[in-house]
């Protein structure tokens, strides 16, 4: 059952069309990954279908609801979190305090910034915060200040919080985006243990092909706006049309 679907996507700036008449699905429980060279629409796409840019035409459905114009926190409210390319965090609270604010703001909708006086009745928000360093191993550190967090625990840090939303899909774009070959193999087994253990629908965008093609159940292709190939793994690594535009030719 697809559990995302967009048709005829289209952003434009101006006269620059940044996705053009991008249609795709997304079945529930798989891990669908967008690649594409610099400048190739995918995080605009992502943007478009999470709410943080309006879309020029085309539409937007998430589990049979159109949600084309619905704004980031409604989209969150329907079962979609992002995880952002730069970690967005709150570096003087503890890690935590920055689960929590996600799992308050997705239960209760917006609230005061003098909610953390008032925290200690919310036993389930504490709960979920817990579950969610927990899924991510950042547990043993929950009482640190986020920001004194190396790279790699903070990308997983924003992690945690996107799922704090207890979301039906995640996106991820450029999760090992700056991360050493360490941090990346630790993020890429941390992605597996979510598709393992919670069973997410999963939608990536990530420049590193290793990457994409260990854990990606079927790869989008974009180049200047437009949908190039859409298939397995396999299917995309013998696409011609994939290797010219996005490799100059060389095969991946």
């Amino acid at each position: 059952m697809s559990l995302l679907r967009t048709d005829g996507l289209t952003k434009e700036f101006g006269g620059l069309v940044a996705v053009d008449e991008v249609s795709f699905e997304v079945e529930s429980g798989e891990t669908r990954a967008v690649i594409g060279p610099n400048g190739a629409g995918k995080s605009t796409l992502i943007n478009c279908i999470t709410g943080m840019l309006e879309p020029t035409r085309g539409t937007v459905e998430f589990d049979g609801e159109d949600i084309t114009h619905l704004s980031p926190h409604e989209s969150v409210q329907r079962g979609i979190s992002k995880s952002f390319q730069t970690a967005s965090i709150f570096p003087e609270m503890t890690v935590e305090e920055n689960v929590t604010i996600a799992a308050l703001a997705a239960e209760h909708g917006s609230f005061q910034f003098n909610f953390l006086k008032k925290l200690g009745g919310f036993d389930e928000v504490h709960d979920t915060a817990a579950r969610m360093l927990d899924a991510v191993e950042l547990s043993g550190v929950a009482d640190e200040e986020a920001g004194s967090l190396p790279y790699g625990d903070k990308r997983r840090l924003e992690i945690a919080i996107a799922l704090a939303a207890d979301p039906e899909m995640l996106f991820m774009d450029e999760p090992t985006a700056g991360m050493s070959p360490d941090e990346t193999e630790a993020t890429v087994e941390l992605i597996e243990q979510l598709q393992d253990e919670l069973g997410l629908t999963i939608l990536i965008v990530e420049h590193d092909m290793e990457v994409i093609f260990r854990i990606a159940d079927r790869i989008l292709v974009l180049n200047r706006g437009e949908v190039i190939a859409d298939g397995t793994p396999d299917e995309v690594q013998g696409s011609d049309a994939v290797q010219d535009a996005y490799l100059g030719g060389v095969e991946l």
